[in-house]
């Protein structure tokens, strides 16, 4: 054979392609297969644990929000909350979330998700930019974030049977939630200012069991020699 011949025979033999000897093979179809160059390896991309950062974002932002329904230092307006519940509980909550679909943890996406757009939601409302309030009657707006915060119990309510498999401090936290949810509309519906800072207080019991439960997942022996426990209710095989 030259060195520039074509394949012979059963298609195996060595051909030359500026002076390097490759080797051809052909498919049944009688196209030529190239077996000279090995196949790319597949390389698994390890994801990040982005749980921690889905608590903290909800954490920080709830605390902040329930100390002032509380009425600390004096303060009843949430306003300054905002700038969180955009940039942190919002925007920090929905990344998480969207990592967990990527991670195949459809309850952490369903959760994360959906309550970084309850904080993007509630900023809105409270944005004067987006005309919320304004457009509503000042004798129908509490009973307008009443039924907006009866429909976040209710999911909320869902997520805490969802959670009955995962661990203590989830079904803690989204028990918690659940109540503050309750308490806030309730107050809403009746104007009860004590309804609310006893909402405060049950929302801050629930950002301290979310701080609580984003440390555990961030505190881990490769990082820390601090661990704390969950209570793991997770099914065992």
């Amino acid at each position: 054979m030259s060195e520039h011949g074509t394949a012979t025979g059963n298609g195996n033999d060595p051909q030359f392609q500026g002076g390097v000897k490759t080797y051809r093979a052909y498919t049944a179809g009688g196209h030529p297969q190239d077996t000279s160059q090995p196949a790319f390896p597949v390389y698994h991309r390890k994801f990040g644990n982005p749980a921690p950062l889905g608590l903290f974002g909800f954490a920080l932002t709830t605390y902040v929000l329930s100390m002032y329904n509380v009425q600390a230092r004096g303060v009843s307006e949430p306003n300054v909350v905002v700038g969180l519940a955009v940039g942190y509980g919002g925007l920090a909550q929905f990344v998480a979330g969207i990592w967990e679909f990527a991670s195949g943890n459809t309850f952490g996406a369903t959760a994360f998700c959906s309550y970084g757009g309850f904080w993007w939601s509630y900023a809105a409302i409270l944005i004067p930019w987006f005309g919320i309030t304004d457009a509503v009657p000042k004798e129908e707006l509490a009973s307008a974030l009443g039924i907006y915060l009866s429909g976040w119990f209710i999911f909320t309510f869902i997520m805490l049977v969802a959670s009955a498999r995962s661990s203590a401090a989830l079904v803690a936290l989204f028990f918690f939630l659940d109540i503050t949810f309750a308490l806030l509309f309730i107050a809403e519906f009746t104007g009860n200012t004590n309804v609310t800072k006893a909402g405060g207080a049950f929302g801050i019991l629930t950002a301290a069991i979310a701080f609580y439960a984003g440390a555990a997942g961030l505190w881990t022996p490769d990082t820390t020699f601090v661990t704390i426990p969950v209570g793991d209710l997770s099914r065992k095989d």
